[in-house]
């Protein structure tokens, strides 16, 4: 495979990804599993959303690799499949920090201008 093509399937697979955390909630769940692994159940507690709604999204996201699970007894347990996500995630949430607080700063100085 030549570089191009294979610099093509990472972009696509990329903007898959990004499109996996395209929901607030799931981004609610990287942040809930980001220290430690959780049932549904205790995502519903932490989250306070609807049961069906925690399992939804915990299926896309199994489904595009971004979670595993794992059984013990009646239980089933879920993690990031890679702690590099949670990483991701919150460096993001850092770049749309700094935009806010540059656009609110930007705003006062436009005010204070005028």
């Amino acid at each position: 495979m030549e570089n191009r093509d294979r610099q093509d399937l990472l972009y696509e697979a990329h903007a898959a990804i990004c499109k996996t955390f395209a929901s607030p909630w799931r981004l609610r769940i990287v942040e809930g599993l980001g220290e430690e692994e959780r049932t549904v159940s205790e995502l519903v507690q932490l989250l306070g959303i609807p049961k069906s709604n925690v399992s939804q999204h915990l299926a896309i996201m199994r489904e595009r690799g971004m979670v595993e699970f794992r059984r013990a007894g009646g239980h089933v347990f879920y993690r990031l499949s890679n702690p590099k996500i949670l990483a991701a995630c919150r460096l993001m949430r850092e770049v749309l920090l700094d935009r806010l607080e540059r656009a609110g700063d930007l705003s006062r100085a436009g005010r204070e201008r005028y």
